[in-house]
């Protein structure tokens, strides 16, 4: 499969150093809300459609973990950038560790939250993904929006749940369920000790996707990584805890400069 070019969203002075955020299965560029004003006073920002989601193309299945990564080299490159810092959630998080260990050259700094080298059982995420070929990703917005938030979270702001399970039922049938695929068939447990880059693991301290110790596995086999527990967060650590992540995710990139 070659690389598609996805959508993006760029922000920030244009001298500045790139950031690349990488979004979750089931969303979009606007996961990112709560950070993007705060990364544009430091940094280039790159925000982008992971292929099958939102404004990007939605090829024909199967994809897989290079696959996403080839996307992110076709982006870098058309924006005529040779290296940038990179943070993902979930999905993106994976795509940017196979990134870092496949092409070392284009990886800087690294962040990656809620996220996970390997997620088992395979067979969750084949089912998943036949459910949403068969009923359309509506299907699985309830669901996958209880996951993402913890449940205080959901009950204070009925807007969020509401516009988050729209933003999964809009998501294409055959991207998100090809994408289910990526994570079936996705190992990165050999990847970890080639990841140079200095890594930021952030977990939601609630997340009952991807829960902490997932994060500590990543942190520990890496050359340089750092393990952050956040409070009262779910899956999208970054959207219901944003004061105390975006400030950490900034610390790091900045290399503790700020």
């Amino acid at each position: 499969m070659s690389a598609v070019e996805v959508h993006h969203v760029v922000t920030g002075p244009e001298d500045a150093p790139v950031v690349v955020l990488s979004n979750s299965l089931g969303s979009t560029t606007s996961m990112w809300d709560a950070q993007a004003d705060a990364l544009a006073e430091h940094f280039r920002v790159v925000r982008y459609d992971t292929r099958g989601h939102g404004g990007s193309p939605v090829p024909p299945g199967p994809y897989d973990i290079d696959d996403l990564a080839d996307d992110v080299v076709a982006l870098l490159d058309s924006l005529d950038v040779q290296k940038a810092h990179f943070v993902g959630l979930s999905l993106g998080g994976m795509t940017g560790m196979r990134l870092a260990a496949r092409n070392p050259e284009r990886v800087d700094r690294l962040v990656v939250l809620c996220t996970g080298a390997r997620l088992e059982p395979a067979s969750a995420w084949h089912d998943r993904a036949a459910t949403v070929r068969e009923r359309g990703s509506a299907a699985v917005a309830e669901a996958v929006v209880q996951r993402w938030f913890t449940a205080p979270y959901l009950e204070a702001n009925p807007d969020t749940r509401a516009a988050s399970e729209a933003i999964i039922a809009a998501t294409p049938a055959e991207g998100y369920a090809s994408c289910c695929e990526v994570i079936a068939t996705m190992d990165l447990r050999d990847d970890l000790p080639r990841i140079a880059a200095p890594t930021l693991a952030i977990a939601g301290a609630d997340d009952p996707a991807t829960p902490p110790p997932h994060l500590e596995a990543i942190a520990d086999r890496l050359q340089d990584g750092r393990l952050l527990v956040v409070p009262e967060s779910a899956h999208l650590a970054n959207a219901e805890q944003p004061q105390a992540i975006t400030p950490a995710i900034i610390e790091h990139l900045t290399g503790g400069s700020s």
